[in-house]
């Protein structure tokens, strides 16, 4: 174990045996932090935050400071990272809530570049991109291979489908369609992620019926519910298309366009 003699650990941290740990870094006495992780200088990390293996997390990164909510009172809510995650320069993730399960999660192999925020409550897939400033507020959902561009916003309680791609400067206040690229203010579906679908290892013959599904949903100004039904109703449609279309579906039930809001725990009047 590396620990710089100038670092601030508490007696009750978990730590693994080859963790390493800058001068300057400060962790909380209930941190628990897995094999091979590397904390480089002045690095936060407090609450009840666990940590897998093999994290890299650079200077000035915060983890597991509580919610920017003001009904948090100290409850014992909880951060939870995954394995091989890399956290750029000032990168700041929150702890939950009891508003839901009571923690923030984040997956494995994500890579969140510098002063990119994840809220509380947020659950986060593998292999997530998030650009430098990009802001993810409370309660949201990103799924699996999800790649966001700088200084992206994304609304509380929407989600971001499997394999999306986000432009730089957008503003998310819908659900964002799984394999769909999403771009601008107001943001909207400009195309197919076809190039995030092959290096998510998606067929190229699924790309190619996404693509035929998105012309006939997105491009003939048809209703949307005609069209899905069109879709549901035949079977010779990919696993990717279907998902799709069962997003789609679940977004038009939340309010302005976002699934997670019809399930929502609203505070009594």
């Amino acid at each position: 174990m590396a620990i710089s003699k100038l670092a601030v650990i508490s007696p009750k941290a978990q730590l693994a045996d080859d963790v390493e740990i800058g001068p300057f870094c400060y962790i909380g006495p209930d941190v628990v932090i897995g094999p091979g992780t590397v904390l480089h200088q002045g690095v936060t990390v407090v609450g009840h935050t666990r940590l897998g293996c093999r994290n890299v997390v650079f200077p000035n990164a915060c983890l597991g400071m509580p919610p920017q909510d003001i009904s948090y009172r100290d409850e014992p809510t909880q951060l939870l990272i995954g394995d091989d995650n890399v956290f750029r320069e000032c990168v700041t993730i929150h702890r939950g809530t009891t508003k839901e399960n009571g923690f923030t999660q984040l997956g494995s192999h994500c890579y969140l570049m510098a002063c990119s925020h994840v809220g509380h409550d947020c659950v986060v897939g593998d292999h997530v991109i998030l650009g430098n400033n990009a802001l993810i507020a409370g309660h949201v959902h990103i799924q699996t291979g999800v790649n966001m561009n700088g200084a992206a916003a994304v609304h509380p309680f929407t989600t971001i489908g499997r394999l999306a791609y986000v432009g730089g400067l957008s503003r998310i206040v819908q659900d964002v369609p799984p394999f769909m690229i999403v771009e601008g203010h107001p943001s909207r579906v400009r195309g197919v992620n076809s190039v995030g679908m092959r290096r998510g290892g998606i067929a190229e013959e699924v790309a190619e019926a996404m693509g035929k599904a998105f012309r006939r949903i997105y491009r003939r100004g048809r209703p949307r519910a005609a069209v899905l039904d069109e879709l549901e109703r035949e079977t010779d449609w990919p696993a990717e298309v279907r998902f799709l279309c069962e997003f789609l579906r679940n977004s038009s039930k939340g309010k302005h366009g976002r699934y997670r809001e019809s399930l929502r725990k609203r505070s009594p009047a």
